[in-house]
């Protein structure tokens, strides 16, 4: 198996044979090598070139998110490496001292590291400054990203899975075609023209609590995401919402890369993406329309509880909800096999 990892946005390749992982920079060229071995329960990841340069905190960051992939119900990974001197690994919780002295990576821990999947991370959550816009007071909210913003290797397609940010200038007319498309136009209900689309995506880059995006894989576009701080969103008066919650909505463009297995890569991720983007948020909300039964099918298996109907004045809306507590202990990253997900086309 080979897999990519883009740990401090250093792109690395890591291949897998048998119990030897080996983990090679695409920058530096350097090559590091690891053995993978599990005992009964207990799943070990060894440095296995100690006449080599000690391993670098990218390749360690790179080679422990290989290894839980590879065994994705493991709870525990323990570390057999020179790290003593990465003190930063333990001040931000990638690595645990047990009370033998062991060193340990939990993996609840470990998938909330931003450096991991974020293309850039704040060292600091962005500081709470309450103000007031259309009637509502809420946080100040940090400055839009540009760029990419989140890329995850997806074993099951072999491809990364990104998010970037819109850009009008490469992006308007791919959104217009998606807009028409007749199965995105039946919720969206946004078709027209390049003017009506151009002035939408203008309507939405200028509003400071939500932020547009394009899903790709291995650069190819496929959908269209749009994610909101719900404290200024229209769902807020519609439930208990606090001031870091996050919602989303979604449209899968291309046709040929829409079903289960893309379902699996893109949902989990575009939660995993808002959990990290501010350690304060603690639950994500979404409302897709209540006859939309296929998308409530597939948030249900992706550990989204559906909690209540309600009416908009535009629709009658489902209100599902994801716990950051359940996303990480539940390690919801890894898709189900115990119940089919179905083609979802949008929300």
């Amino acid at each position: 198996m080979n897999l990519l990892s883009f740990p401090d946005q250093t792109r690395c390749v890591v291949t897998c044979e048998g119990t030897t992982l080996s983990v090679q920079g695409c920058e530096n060229k350097k090559r590091t090598v690891w053995h993978l071995y599990k005992q009964s329960d207990q799943l070990t990841l060894e440095w296995a070139d100690p006449y080599t340069a000690h391993p670098d905190v990218t390749e360690l960051l790179a080679a422990i998110e290989t290894a839980l992939v590879y065994y994705p119900n493991q709870e525990k990974l323990y570390l057999s490496a020179p790290i003593k001197q990465c003190g930063e690994l333990f001040n931000s919780g990638v690595v645990v001292k047990t009370e033998s002295g062991r060193d340990v990576v939990h993996v609840g821990l470990f998938w909330q590291q931003a450096r991991v999947w974020l293309s850039s991370s704040r060292s600091q959550p962005y500081p709470i400054y309450p103000v007031f816009s259309h009637g509502r007071r809420h946080p100040l909210r940090p400055p839009k990203p540009a760029g990419i913003v989140y890329r995850r290797y997806i074993t099951w397609l072999g491809r990364t899975l990104s998010f970037r940010t819109v850009d009008l200038a490469t992006d308007l007319a791919r959104f217009s075609r998606w807009m028409n498309d007749p199965v995105v136009a039946e919720f969206w209900q946004e078709t027209g023209d390049l003017v009506k689309h151009r002035s939408y995506l203008e309507g939405i880059q200028s509003d400071p609590h939500v932020i547009n995006l394009i899903a790709c894989l291995d650069d190819e576009p496929f959908g269209y995401f749009e994610i909101y701080w719900a404290k200024e969103d229209r769902i807020a008066p519609y439930y208990d919402v606090e001031n870091f919650d996050r919602g989303w909505h979604v449209l899968i463009g291309e046709p040929h890369l829409r079903g289960k297995p893309f379902v699996t890569a893109w949902l989990p991720s575009i939660s995993h993406y808002l959990f990290l983007d501010d350690d304060r948020t603690q639950r994500i909300v979404i409302e897709p329309r209540a006859d939309n039964h296929k998308m409530m099918r597939n948030l249900a298996q992706c550990g989204y509880a559906l909690l209540k109907e309600f009416d908009f004045p535009h629709k009658r809306a489902m209100l599902g909800m994801l716990l950051r507590e359940r996303f990480f202990a539940e390690q919801l990253w890894v898709p189900r096999s115990t119940l089919p997900l179905h083609s979802v086309f949008l929300s």
